[in-house]
């Protein structure tokens, strides 16, 4: 048969698709390499060609995910009925209900991440999405000084601030996960929960705000993100294993 010959931007995403499909069907550590060469139906070298390891395929899937988020909330960067605060919220919120939405998938993809050998991993994945959304932020919070909305002399340090949040809670989330235990899931959601008001309130005083102005969560949101992950079907299949390795 004729050999066919793709675009190297369709057989990235190709890839990609293929490694997605996999990782959330038996989770990123049961899925190797070769399942995804096998999975994709191309040659070791064709693979390497675009990624050099198996966190080199995690760390372009993080960064299609942000593009995938950037696109998500185009439409609030585009609203112009919006005001700086209205859009900073709106922003969050969508970002809020993606996360629940997409909660079981998700930890499927970056459950492994919050394992110790996997801390630089975790922050280079973090990189990524910064690199996307920063920017962003820091378009909000220029718009917001220039009409009085907010006061603050370093936007982007403000935007750096919020895009390390949830590398500040790594901590809090890998014990919980090590434990294993509903004792220790419910530390950690009640930790999270505290941990949020607090960045709440943070960013309402960086910002120049009253109190309550940013809603960085909801009622219910850390809950529901947390135990997406005991409830989801690729967690609760690998468990056995994992317990037979501890």
């Amino acid at each position: 048969m004729p050999r066919i010959i793709k675009h190297p931007e369709l057989r990235r995403e190709e890839l990609l698709d293929h490694a997605q499909a996999l990782f959330l069907t038996h989770g990123y550590d049961r899925a190797s390499l070769n399942d995804v060469i096998a999975a994709a139906g191309v040659s070791k070298g064709a693979f390497y060609h675009y990624f050099a390891s198996k966190e080199a395929l995690l760390e372009a899937l993080a960064e299609r995910f942000a593009r995938q988020a950037l696109a998500g909330v185009q439409k609030i960067l585009d609203d112009p009925n919006l005001d700086p605060l209205g859009r900073l919220n709106a922003l969050m919120a969508t970002s809020r209900q993606a996360k629940i939405e997409t909660a079981p998938e998700a930890w499927a993809l970056f459950e492994t991440l919050f394992r110790p050998e996997n801390l630089v991993l975790f922050h280079r994945i973090n990189l990524a999405a910064s690199k996307s959304f920063s920017p962003v932020l820091v378009q909000i919070i220029r718009q917001g000084l220039d009409d009085g909305t907010f006061r603050t002399f370093d936007p982007e340090g403000v935007a750096d601030i919020v895009m390390q949040f949830g590398t500040a809670t790594y901590d809090i989330i890998a014990k919980a996960f090590a434990g294993g235990s509903d004792a220790d899931m419910e530390i950690a959601i009640e930790t999270l929960e505290k941990r949020v008001r607090l960045y709440e309130i943070a960013l309402d005083r960086i910002l120049g705000l009253p109190d309550g102005s940013i809603r960085i969560g909801e009622p219910g949101y850390v809950r529901a993100v947390m135990t997406a992950r005991r409830d989801n079907p690729a967690e609760t299949a690998a468990a056995p294993k994992r317990a037979g390795r501890d």
